[in-house]
């Protein structure tokens, strides 16, 4: 069973959209993210004098539904903000408008705690494959003490519970991720069954599982060779994606085509739509493997259950 987490927000401006820090209870990491039109607001807090490691968050023009991202360190991380809010032509940065600061409330991050952090962040944002980093270059993890290496790791476990209660998702990993739950076949499990989609007719099998509320269809699935519904769907769009960036490439023989990588989908539909070459909905073309239990009721199991618990204690 997973431990629960208290995350505490706080909206400095009271607005959902403006300047908020985040914190979790006994963790000494402290999390600010503003909108680039409230900078000026955070470079004046005091979190952002500090050493720490900040992250800047853009739009990616040429990747449907996902983004650029800069991470980096600092002594004092305003000075960096400062210098990347310049114009491209000023050696700044114009494709960020969002920037996510992580500091310590104790002060003890070190210009080498801050190297690490900063070459770990970047590794699990590559490896994470969800945003396209601007970094130049990845700098290796410098040699830190046993103990350090020990805390900072676990600042960033912790980190990776907060940021996407922010929204900011470029570090959580859909293989990593990935329960494996010891009867695949069971659909009373806490984490998900493994799902399963077939077209028989031209022999693909897709598997998926909704890993930490998303769905994601796992590496080796097989989908349609070309989408075969609507040119107008908005699908085409995201089928168009995967195959410009190699998530979809054709099997040797040229019958299917192939995930190379675990994707997360926006939902079961779209995932069925991208595996079906047409529209579908997920909702029951996701069979729990081995079941003929589908997607949606597997997500509706226990709502009877718990409505007549409400019952009998009224």
């Amino acid at each position: 069973m997973s431990v629960g987490k208290s995350v505490r927000l706080f909206l400095a401006d009271g607005t959902p959209g403006g300047l908020l820090t985040a914190e979790i209870m006994n963790w000494t990491g402290h999390v600010v993210a503003a909108p680039r039109s409230d900078l000026a607001a955070l470079l004046k807090r005091p979190e952002a004098s500090r050493t720490g490691i900040y992250i800047l968050l853009g739009d990616d023009p040429e990747s449907l539904g996902r983004q650029l991202a800069y991470i980096g360190e600092g002594d004092n991380v305003s000075r960096r903000l400062y210098q990347h809010a310049r114009p491209e032509n000023q050696n700044g940065k114009d494709f960020w408008d969002r920037a996510i600061v992580l500091t310590s409330k104790d002060v003890n991050l070190t210009k080498a705690h801050a190297r690490y952090l900063e070459s770990r962040f970047i590794t699990l944002a590559q490896n994470a494959g969800r945003a396209r980093l601007t970094n130049g270059t990845t700098p290796p993890p410098i040699t830190l003490p046993e103990a350090d290496v020990s805390d900072m790791e676990y600042f960033i476990e912790q980190a990776k519970i907060v940021l996407p209660v922010l929204g900011v998702n470029i570090f959580r990993s859909s293989v990593t991720a990935m329960p494996a739950p010891q009867d695949e076949t069971a659909t009373t499990q806490p984490d998900s069954p493994l799902f399963e989609m077939k077209l028989k007719k031209f022999g693909i099998v897709a598997t998926a599982r909704e890993v930490d509320g998303e769905f994601t269809v796992i590496e080796g699935s097989a989908a349609r060779l070309k989408w075969t519904g609507d040119e107008e769907h908005s699908y085409t769009t995201l089928r168009a994606k995967l195959e410009q960036d190699g998530t979809l490439v054709p099997t040797p023989d040229g019958s299917v085509m192939r995930f190379t990588r675990s994707h997360v989908f926006a939902s079961p539909s779209a995932a069925a739509a991208i595996v079906a070459g047409r529209s579908a909905n997920g909702r029951i073309t996701w069979l729990v493997k081995g079941t003929g239990t589908t997607y949606g009721q597997w997500q509706d199991q226990g709502i009877e259950e718990a409505m007549q618990l409400e019952a009998n204690d009224e």
